[in-house]
């Protein structure tokens, strides 16, 4: 994906990707062959089941691993100087041990700007102003002198994203952000993720193996198994999109080449049903095997 004369978020080329075995001559690569890119201002959302290799596309998006094949880019540079200079915020999948920290929702808060500030200077004016507009923009900003451990689940994910933007950075990365939450709370999440998109102009990237989740809060979506299945979706998340992404997943139960088809509402007011189907589909790849 990706047009030549925009700018672009990530850029990802050929990446590939072998964790080292343990007790076995030879070990599966956990990525093979994964390009792609994401333009300044997109919601890109990575669908994938456990083990298909998100969490390491992650980790190398952020730097804290090396392709064996490939190249990383993210903001025009290598992704661990992009973390360094505060252009990536990352909201992680486990943030219940924020409920240890003997501090407040702003120490918290205002934690993602101090990392970068020498230990012998203060926070400038400005990052203190980033630290209160995250508060406020996440809706949280009355609970600023509650200490952590005291907030809710909701609350708790609410300080963290404020943590994750108050860096002010381009790029916004969400591992797995609902687990473990409900359809409301899903729902109440990709609002906000939408909103802080509008306002922010931030590049969002979310990875999940939860559908709704994925298509709340994404305007292109790629399928991630192994090798990666990027359906181009500039309109929005169709029914025929969600179709070729399902159909991924149903290949890999049930082997060979399987057609899911799906159909927008509008679709059943045609009594002669013989609407085209438009699928998005750009990914290149043979689709019967090892994706």
């Amino acid at each position: 994906m990706g047009g030549s004369s925009e700018t672009r978020a990530i850029e990802c080329r050929g990446v590939g990707f072998t964790y080292p075995s343990v007790g076995s001559p030879s070990a599966e690569a956990a990525l093979v062959g994964v390009t792609f890119d994401v333009r300044e201002g997109e919601r890109l959302g990575v669908l994938g089941p456990n083990g298909g290799g998100k969490s390491t596309l992650l980790k190398l998006i952020l730097g804290e691993l090396e392709p064996d094949a490939g190249t990383v880019r993210v903001c025009g540079t290598t992704p661990a100087r992009a973390r360094r200079e505060g252009l990536v915020g990352y909201l992680p999948q486990r943030i219940g041990a924020g409920r240890a920290w003997p501090i407040s929702v702003r120490q918290a808060v205002a934690m993602g700007v101090e990392v970068r500030v020498a230990p012998w200077k203060r926070s400038t004016a400005r990052q203190r102003a980033a630290v209160d507009r995250a508060l406020e923009l996440v809706g949280i900003a009355d609970l600023a002198s509650r200490p952590v451990g005291r907030l809710s689940g909701g609350q708790l994910q609410r300080a963290m994203i404020a943590r994750a933007i108050a860096i002010e950075p381009k790029l916004l990365v969400l591992d797995e952000p609902t687990v473990g939450v409900d359809v409301t709370g899903q729902r109440r999440f990709s609002e906000l993720i939408t909103r802080l998109h509008a306002e922010l102009g931030l590049t969002v990237v979310t990875v999940s193996h939860e559908l709704t989740t994925i298509a709340a809060s994404s305007d292109r979506v790629a399928c991630l198994r192994q090798s990666l299945h990027f359906h181009d979706a500039p309109k929005g998340l169709t029914p025929e999109v969600l179709a070729e992404v399902f159909r991924h997943d149903v290949e890999a139960v049930l082997g060979g080449e399987v057609h899911v088809d799906a159909h927008a509402a509008a679709d059943f007011d045609d009594p002669t049903h013989t609407r085209g189907h438009t699928h998005g589909h750009s990914c290149g790849h043979d689709h019967g095997g090892g994706a």
